[in-house]
């Protein structure tokens, strides 16, 4: 049922998000805004990519915590992995950071 619902939802974002690009009417141009939205959007993305990679590394370390409790003999390669996966986290941030300066 959660599929169902999570889908139904997902459908009715998207043809919200097409309306309005559907209801402009043919040839005529864009108004400009007084804001650039490129701008507010890019900030936009950098911050969620930033939250989102603070709560990667937040639970790729709270794990490897945990995992070093539970056998400290395996510390030091737990240690290595959780290093490669906090470095791939926070270079999907880094993309996302050079991809709002590159959307201007």
């Amino acid at each position: 049922m959660t599929k169902l619902r999570f889908l139904f939802f997902a459908v009715v974002g998207i043809l919200m998000t097409a309306a309005p690009v559907l209801a402009q009417t043919p040839g005529a141009p864009a108004e400009a805004h007084p804001v650039p939205l490129i701008n507010i959007t890019g900030a936009l993305a950098v911050g969620i990519a930033a939250a989102g990679g603070a709560l990667g590394d937040g639970r790729a370390i709270a794990g490897a915590c945990e995992g070093v409790a539970r056998n400290p003999g395996a510390g030091g390669r737990i240690f290595t992995m959780m290093l490669l996966g906090c470095v791939l986290i926070e270079t999907l941030v880094l993309f996302t950071f050079l991809l709002a300066f590159l959307g201007k």
